[in-house]
C-alpha cells in the first residue's frame, strides 16, 4: 500500500488525505471517538485503540497513556492519539503542578502578556505529561453570576473576553503547533452556554439570532482569528434546539461563515443528552444522524455512537461523506502538531519545568495583579504600626476554596481529601510569614465553617481578635458553591459568615474583609462597614504570598474588575453594558439604582486623575482609525499601574444598542506625580452594530467616546465623534 502519509516533507493536508483514503470505515468512526479513561476499564480502553482505532482518550495520564499511544502506533495504520485533559488554570489536575488564578481572577489583570504567559506555562506542564490537549479557554460571557460556572469566565464584557481569549490561545499553541511545548486550545462552549434561562447550568438558551450575533459569536470569531485548533459545543439548547444538533450554528456559522478550519468536540455526552435529557431524539441513532449532519467532529464520552454512525453508513441513512469531513478534520491536526512524526511523547519536555521556579514567579506576578482593592477606607491599608493581626474566616488557610474547581481535588478522578504534594500558600500562611519577617504576631481562628452548621464558634473569634490592631477575615463561598451542577439561587454570604462578621465589627478595631470564592456575592454590608476590602477570587497556588504582599504595601495593588457586583440577588443582571428603556431605573424595593460595584471598578494605594480627552479626528468615515488620547496623572505619593478604559455610545440607532461598551484598554505605569498621555487606537468599523436584518454595518451618526477608571458614568470623560454620510450605512 501507498503510505505515502508517512513521509514529513510532505503537508499535513496532503498526507491527511492520503491516510483518509487508505481507511476503512470502521476506523475513520474510531478516530471521531473520544473515550473517557474513567469510563472505561484498562480492558475496555485497550481495545477501544486496538480493534476501534479510537481517536482520543482524556483524563489519562502518565504510564497509562504512554501505554495506549504505543498501541495506537502498533495497529494497521499506526494512527496515534490524542490526549486532552481539563487544565483550566494550569495543569492543575496535576497534584504538583503550577495552579493560576481562575479565569475570572486572572481577567481582573487586564494583562495579555501575563494571560499568555500562563497560558504558555500551562502548554509546557501538560506537554511534560505528555499530553496534548487542553479544554480551555472558556468564552461564554458571565452575565446572571448564580451560574454555577462564572469562575470559568473572563467576566462579562464580549470585547475583553476576545482579547484575553486570543492571548491565552496563542499562550497555549505557541508558535507553531508541532513545537514540543505546544499544545492545542479548545474554544467552549460554543455558543451562549453561560446564557441559559435562570442560570440553570446546562437548560435552554432563549435568544435570538441577532443577539448571537451581536454579544455571544465576538469571542469566538476571535478564537478563530487566533487559531484556535478546537472548538467545543455546549451542553445547552438555543431556542430549543441543542447546540448538538444545531447545524446552522456549528456547519453554517462557525465553519461555513467564519471559516474555521479545525475540528468540534463535543462536550461530555452531548449525543446522549439529545435522547435522555433533551428528547429531541426518540434514540442513539437519531442522535448520532444529527450530530454528524450538524457538524460535530469528536464525540466525547458517547460510546455508543460508534456502532450507530457504522450503522446508519452501512445502511445508507448517512452519507460517508460527512463521515470523511470530520475525520479529515482530526488527522489534519494530528499531522499539523507533529503527532505521527515522534512528536509530543512524555519525555520531549522535560518534567523539571513543572511548577519550576520561572513558572511559579509568573504565577506570582499573575496573581498579584488579579486581586483587587474594592474599599480603602482612611487609607487603612497597607498595614502600618502594628504589632498583632487577627486572621479570621473559614477561607483563611482553606486551600480547596481558594484553587476553586477544576484541579485535583475536584475532578472526578481525585479525591477531595488529597494532599497537596507541593508548597502553597494559603491566605494565613502568606500573611504569617511576612508578618513574622516584620515581627508582627499573628492570631488565627476560623470563626465558622461555610457549609457545616455545627462548625460555628464565633466566640472562639472575637476572643482570638481581643488583642489585635487590625482583623483580617477571610470569607466567601467555597467548592461545593461552586461548578458545573451547583447554581444558586441566592448570593448573599452562605453559612453564619454573615454573623461573624457582625460580631467582629462589634470590636471596633479596623476590619479589613477579604473575598475567596468562585462569583461575585451581594455584600452591602461588607461595603458599609469593612475599612478594607479585596477582592482575590480563587487565586490558586500564592494567593496567600500575593495577598500579604498587597496587605504590606510590598505590591500596590492594580486589578480591576471584569464583572459587576450586584447589590441584592434579585437585582440580576448588572452587567454594565445593558440597554437603555427601564421605565423606573430601579427596583421600587432597592434602594440603589447601580451595581454595588461596576465592571472595571478597582481602587490602587494611589490616585489618578484623567485630563484633556482629544480625539485626532471627529469625523470619520467607516475606513479611518483614530487615536483617542487622555491624560494620566497620578496624583498619589506612590508609582502605580493605571488600567485606562476605552468606551463607546451609540447615540441613535436603527437598533437598541448598550447603554456604553469596552472598545480599547490599556495599562500604564505612572510615577508618583507624573503625567502620561495615554493613546488608544479606535478603528471605526469596531463601531459595528448587527442591525434587523442581521447585518453587520457601521451606522451613520454620534458616538460618545468615554475614557477613563472604570465604566462608571462618574469616572468617565466624554468627547463626541460623528462618522459622516448620513444617506448611508456602512456595511462591514
Amino acid at each position: 500500500m501507498n503510505y505515502i502519509y508517512q513521509n514529513p516533507s510532505l503537508t499535513p493536508i496532503e498526507r491527511t488525505l492520503n491516510l483518509l483514503s487508505l481507511m476503512t470505515l470502521e476506523e475513520k468512526v474510531g478516530q471521531m471517538m473520544q473515550i473517557s479513561y474513567n469510563i472505561v476499564n484498562p480492558t475496555q480502553a485497550e481495545e477501544w485503540v486496538s480493534k476501534k482505532c479510537s481517536g482520543s482518550f482524556l483524563h489519562v495520564l502518565g504510564d497509562n497513556a504512554d501505554h495506549l499511544q504505543e498501541l495506537a502506533l502498533s495497529t494497521r495504520l499506526g494512527i496515534p492519539l490524542i490526549f486532552g485533559i481539563d487544565a483550566i488554570h494550569g495543569h492543575a489536575l496535576l497534584n504538583g503542578a503550577t495552579i493560576f488564578p481562575s479565569q475570572l481572577a486572572m481577567s481582573c489583570s487586564f494583562n495579555t502578556s501575563l494571560i499568555e504567559k500562563a497560558g504558555r506555562v500551562t502548554a509546557r506542564e501538560v506537554a511534560a505529561d505528555g499530553l496534548h490537549w487542553t479544554f480551555s479557554p472558556v468564552l461564554c460571557i458571565g452575565r446572571d453570576i448564580r451560574w454555577g460556572r462564572i469562575a470559568e469566565t473572563f467576566g462579562e464584557d464580549p470585547y475583553l473576553i476576545g482579547v484575553l481569549a486570543s492571548a491565552i490561545i496563542k499562550g497555549y499553541q505557541g508558535k507553531n503547533l508541532s513545537d514540543p511545548d505546544s499544545i492545542l486550545a479548545c474554544a467552549k462552549h460554543y455558543l451562549a452556554y453561560g446564557e441559559s434561562t435562570g442560570a440553570k447550568d446546562a437548560y435552554d438558551t432563549e435568544i435570538t439570532a441577532r443577539k448571537i450575533r451581536e454579544v455571544f459569536l465576538p469571542p469566538f470569531k476571535k478564537a478563530v482569528e487566533a487559531g484556535c485548533a478546537t472548538f467545543m459545543t455546549g451542553y445547552q439548547s438555543i431556542d430549543g434546539t441543542p447546540m448538538t444538533a444545531n447545524k446552522k450554528m456549528l456547519k453554517g456559522l462557525l465553519k461555513d461563515e467564519l471559516g474555521f478550519e479545525g475540528f468540534v468536540v463535543t462536550d461530555w455526552n452531548n449525543i446522549g443528552s439529545l435522547v435522555n435529557n433533551q428528547r429531541v431524539s426518540p434514540d442513539i441513532l437519531d442522535a448520532t444522524r444529527k450530530a454528524i449532519e450538524s457538524g460535530n467532529d469528536m464525540i466525547m464520552n458517547t460510546n455508543e455512537f460508534y456502532d450507530a454512525a457504522l450503522e446508519l453508513v452501512k445502511n445508507g441513512k448517512i452519507s460517508e461523506a460527512l463521515i470523511d469531513e470530520a475525520v479529515k478534520r482530526i488527522l489534519n491536526i494530528k499531522f499539523t502538531m507533529g503527532l505521527f512524526d515522534g512528536k509530543k511523547r512524555r519525555g520531549y519536555v522535560s518534567k523539571d519545568v513543572i511548577a519550576c521556579s520561572e513558572h511559579e514567579e509568573a504565577n506570582l506576578q499573575l496573581t498579584r495583579e488579579s486581586m483587587v482593592l474594592l474599599e480603602n477606607k482612611n487609607n487603612t491599608l497597607p498595614l502600618k504600626d502594628i504589632k498583632k493581626i487577627a486572621v479570621i474566616g473559614p477561607n483563611a488557610d482553606d486551600i480547596q476554596a481558594q484553587f476553586g474547581d477544576w484541579t485535583f481535588f475536584s475532578h472526578p478522578n481525585s479525591s477531595p481529601d488529597a494532599v497537596p504534594n507541593f508548597e502553597y500558600y494559603t491566605m494565613l500562611r502568606g500573611i504569617q510569614e511576612l508578618a513574622s519577617s516584620k515581627d508582627v504576631e499573628v492570631s488565627y481562628h476560623k470563626g465558622c465553617d461555610i457549609m457545616d452548621k455545627e462548625d460555628i464558634d464565633i466566640e472562639g473569634a472575637a476572643l482570638a481578635s481581643k488583642d489585635a490592631d487590625v482583623i483580617i477575615a477571610v470569607v466567601g463561598d467555597c467548592l461545593a458553591l461552586n461548578g458545573e451542577f451547583k447554581d444558586r439561587a441566592t448570593l448573599d454570604m452562605p453559612g453564619a459568615q454573615q454573623r461573624l462578621l457582625e460580631e467582629l465589627k462589634k470590636l471596633n478595631k479596623p476590619l479589613v474583609v477579604v473575598l475567596v470564592n468562585g462569583k461575585p456575592l451581594s455584600i452591602p454590608w461588607i461595603t458599609e462597614n469593612a475599612d478594607a476590602v479585596i477582592e482575590t477570587f480563587n487565586s490558586g497556588t500564592l494567593g496567600g504570598k500575593a495577598l500579604a504582599q498587597i496587605l504590606f504595601g510590598q505590591f500596590n495593588p492594580c486589578g480591576k474588575l471584569t464583572i459587576s457586583f450586584p447589590y441584592h440577588s434579585g437585582q440580576m443582571p448588572v452587567y454594565y453594558n445593558h440597554l437603555s428603556g427601564w421605565h423606573s431605573g430601579k427596583y421600587a424595593d432597592m434602594p440603589v439604582e447601580d451595581p454595588l460595584y461596576s465592571f472595571g471598578y478597582g481602587l490602587s494605594y494611589t490616585s489618578y486623575k484623567y485630563s484633556n480627552l482629544k480625539l485626532s479626528k471627529t469625523i470619520c468615515k467607516v475606513e479611518d482609525t483614530i487615536a483617542v488620547s487622555v491624560d494620566v496623572t497620578n496624583v498619589g505619593e506612590r508609582d502605580g499601574i493605571e488600567i485606562v478604559q476605552l468606551y463607546i455610545n451609540d447615540v441613535v440607532s436603527s437598533v437598541m444598542t448598550p447603554v456604553k461598551e469596552l472598545k480599547g484598554f490599556k495599562r500604564i505605569y505612572i510615577k508618583a506625580g507624573e503625567t502620561k498621555t495615554v493613546s488608544i487606537n479606535l478603528s471605526i468599523s469596531d463601531l459595528t452594530i448587527v442591525n434587523a436584518d442581521e447585518q453587520y454595518v457601521v451606522e451613520p451618526g454620534e458616538f460618545e467616546i468615554m475614557v477613563g477608571s472604570d465604566s462608571r458614568n462618574q469616572s468617565l470623560l466624554k468627547e463626541i465623534l460623528t462618522v459622516s454620510n448620513r444617506s448611508r450605512q456602512y456595511l462591514i
